[in-house]
This record gives C-alpha cells, sequence and structure tokens, in this order.
C-alpha cells in the first residue's frame, strides 16, 4: 500500500526536516548537509529512502546532487495532504530561514560572478555558441510588439536585433557590471531603450508593462527558475508573447565549472511545468545542436 510506505518513510525525524526543506527550496545534497548540520553520507541516505518512497526526486544525476518534491501523483498528493503537520514548529522554521540564508548566498555568488566577467561575456558567449547566431534564431517568426523586454540581458547583446521587433526595449539585468557595459552601447540611443537594474524574480516593470519578453541563457543560473515564469507572467500583458531560449539536458560540465551555470539544460516537460500554471500556452519549440553535444531550444508560449 502506498500509504504505508509513506509513513514508514516519514518515521524519521530527519526525513521530516528533509522533506519540510525540500517543499521550500531545491537544494543541492552539500546545502542540506549545510542546513541540517549532518554527515553527507547520512544526508544522502535518507534522502535515498525518501525518493525510493516516492516522495522526493534528484533534479540532476551527477555531483550537483539537487532534490526537489515530487510535483505529480500519489506521492504528491499524499505530501499536499500531510503538509500542515510541519508548520508553526520552531525546529522547521529553523530550517527554513537556514535554507533561504544558502539561497541568498548562490544569488550573492551568481552576482560576484558577471560582475566579475561582465567586460569578457560576449567573448565567453561565443565559445559557448560557436558560430550559432542566436539572436537570429530567436527573432526569425517575431512580429513587430509594443514594449520588448529582455531579461539578464547582460552586456546588451540582445538589445539592438529586439528593437526591430518592438517600439521600445527595456533590459533588466541584477549585475551593475554588466548594465556599465550595455548602457555604453545606448547611451545615444534616446527614449525608445532603456536600461533599468532589478532581478528577474522581482522586476522593475509595472503589471502588463510589456507585451514581448526574452530570456536567453539566463534560466540556467538561477535558483528557482519557476520564480522567474512567474514574474514574467505578471508583466506581460494578455496575449504576450515569451521566449524562451536555454540548453536542453546535457553533461557538459564546463558550463558549471567555468561559466557558473547551476542547471545543465532543462527538459521540455520541465519548462511546460512552469509555462502552464502562469498562464502560458505553449505554442513552438525550435531545436538546435550546437557544439559541444549542447542542444539549445527556443520556446515561444503566448500569455491567455
Amino acid at each position: 500500500m502506498d500509504s504505508l510506505k509513506y509513513f514508514k518513510a516519514l518515521s524519521d525525524e530527519t526525513r521530516i526536516r528533509l522533506l519540510n526543506i525540500l517543499l521550500h527550496h531545491e537544494l543541492k545534497v552539500g546545502e542540506l548537509v549545510s542546513v541540517l548540520e549532518m554527515g553527507q553520507s547520512r544526508i544522502s541516505r535518507h534522502l535515498k529512502i525518501l525518493a525510493d518512497a516516492g516522495l522526493v526526486e534528484p533534479l540532476r544525476e551527477g555531483v550537483w546532487g539537487f532534490y526537489y518534491i515530487v510535483r505529480s501523483g500519489p506521492g504528491r498528493r499524499f505530501i499536499d495532504a500531510v503538509r500542515y503537520l510541519f508548520e508553526d514548529h520552531p525546529v522547521y522554521e529553523n530550517d527554513i530561514m537556514q535554507a533561504e540564508r544558502i539561497i541568498e548566498e548562490r544569488k550573492l555568488s551568481t552576482l560576484r560572478f558577471f560582475d566579475h566577467i561582465a567586460p569578457r561575456w560576449d567573448l565567453f558567449k561565443g565559445e559557448i555558441l560557436g558560430d550559432f547566431d542566436l539572436n537570429q534564431a530567436i527573432f526569425k517568426n517575431v512580429r513587430t510588439h509594443r514594449v520588448g523586454v529582455d531579461l539578464g540581458c547582460g552586456t546588451g547583446d540582445l538589445l539592438k536585433p529586439m528593437k526591430r521587433h518592438a517600439e521600445k526595449v527595456i533590459g533588466v539585468d541584477s549585475s551593475p557590471r554588466m548594465l556599465e557595459e550595455a548602457r555604453k552601447q545606448f547611451q545615444n540611443a534616446g527614449g525608445t531603450f532603456e536600461i533599468r537594474l532589478g532581478e528577474i524574480e522581482h522586476l522593475p516593470l509595472s503589471d502588463g508593462e510589456a507585451d514581448f519578453a526574452v530570456i536567453s541563457l539566463v534560466l540556467q543560473y538561477m535558483a528557482k527558475p519557476a520564480a522567474a515564469v512567474a514574474e514574467v507572467s505578471r508583466i506581460l500583458e494578455q496575449g504576450g508573447l515569451f521566449v524562451i531560449a536555454d540548453f536542453g539536458k546535457h553533461n557538459n560540465s564546463v558550463l558549471y565549472e567555468k561559466y557558473g551555470a547551476r542547471w545543465l539544460g532543462f527538459s521540455r516537460q520541465e519548462v511546460e511545468d512552469w509555462l502552464k500554471p502562469n498562464g502560458f500556452e505553449l505554442i513552438k519549440v525550435d531545436k538546435y545542436q550546437l557544439e559541444k553535444g549542447l542542444p539549445l531550444n527556443i520556446y515561444y508560449a503566448i500569455k491567455r
């Protein structure tokens, strides 16, 4: 019986704490070790028990070892039924506070990385993409829009081609150094270009301000890609176009080791799981195979 399997899996306090943490944040094994202040072998053993019971899943194979709560099925229904038992308990609340501290440290680490490489970022992108013209691929079937937004605009190389498809373009990035490089390109461009400092999870745009948004090779750096998609839904008006360009699942560790990526690509199902709950209808996916074994997917979705 599934219920017996689930209750047995939660018969240990450490596994209850792990499940509660993962209800709020997707974390690596090493980060869970830090939160609970226990040995890695112990944490890994408890995670395996939860995974064997169908309550959690590893998000990625290999040494990175991210885990998350199952998103659907009987295991998820069981978790939703009992999660109220974890509320208002000081131990569990402290666990969440420690996990949020780690998430914040992740953000700061990513910001420092991009500030450091800002002057060389275009060269780095060239190393990743080779001769592939990502901007042309993104815009090849895009009509003209009122306001286009490049989320995680970096040095601004996407903004010029976006201007051919939008009356006004806005670039948003959380790295001041990246935006400094972008402003050098558009300092004489007038009011049709805007550069704004802000995080993608908390965009400096009002509700429905744009009708076209692109997020290109950025989700792989984010702690919570789903939160970014939810925020894009807020700033896009009904009928607005949302384009996601990012790698499919791959095993090229160079992006993790040299370029600071958190995720080694995403499956189509993962992207759809972010889009649908936030009111987006996926209308098209263009697939490309790049050098170094990197699959690139460009998703086109409409906000309904």
